[in-house]
């Protein structure tokens, strides 16, 4: 008798909590779809595309794909966002922020290898860093030339994805290692390959590449200020707007 009475005292129990665990994944369910939606407009695919997930700031256990203001881990680095300012290919502002947003991972390698370069006299300026993907179509507009810009509308950048980052090299001046041209040069004197050069030029650019690489850094052969992050293709598209904290 006591088990019947035990019984039809859980049952009702056992059903409420599933009823509100139901309810609980249907939200889950819907918050998900609206922020898959919110980045079909770029064109890319809504399941390859990410809404801002939780920008959290200092927080040591974050996951290593949380975006961060690099700026609150460290303050070595120097911005100067071109896309903030009108100081670009564009000729126009296409930020609101003017900090260097990354996923936590990517800022934990440059850290690293901002502490090599410092050794050596040197420290990291930030030209570009997370870019969303409707930016990266307005890129695409001005100079649609793969090898230069990536194309929004097929894979994306890897800005995009939170894993790239433009830079150069400062002294403990702040004055700007010669690098041969300037951020956003489309051509030939840009590339690694080209040799054409002062040797100061080349030792700079090679200074760069080699203390990038040893810290999980990939060159692409076009732009001698472009770094991606080796794992950075893992991390998904995102599309949200940079606001400064």
């Amino acid at each position: 008798m006591k088990y019947y009475i035990t019984l039809i005292f859980f049952i009702p129990v056992i059903i409420f909590s599933c009823q509100e665990s139901g309810k609980t994944s249907h939200k889950n369910v819907t918050a998900k779809t609206d922020s898959i939606n919110a980045g079909t407009k770029s064109g890319i695919a809504a399941d390859q595309t990410e809404n801002k997930p939780g920008l959290l700031l200092k927080n040591s256990d974050l996951h290593d794909s949380s975006f961060v203001f690099i700026k609150n881990w460290s303050d070595d680095f120097v911005d100067d966002m071109k896309y903030a300012t009108e100081d670009n290919f564009m000729k126009k502002k296409v930020y609101d922020c003017d900090q260097c947003m990354i996923r936590k991972k990517v800022a934990l390698a440059l850290i690293n290898a901002n502490r090599d370069f410092i050794k050596k006299g040197y420290r990291i300026k930030f030209f570009d860093c997370y870019r969303p993907l409707d930016v990266q179509k307005v890129l695409w507009e001005v100079y649609p030339v793969e090898g230069y810009v990536a194309n929004p509308y097929t894979s994306g950048s890897i800005h995009n994805r939170g894993g790239a980052v433009d830079i150069t090299l400062v002294d403990r001046e702040n004055r700007e290692l010669n690098m041969g041209t300037g951020f956003d040069h489309f051509g030939e004197e840009a590339h690694h390959a080209y040799t054409n050069l002062p040797q100061a030029v080349l030792n700079n650019r090679r200074l760069l590449k080699d203390v990038m690489e040893q810290h999980g850094f990939k060159s692409i052969k076009t732009e001698w200020w472009h770094y991606n992050f080796g794992e950075a293709r893992s991390f998904a598209l995102s599309n949200f707007p940079t606001e400064c904290d």
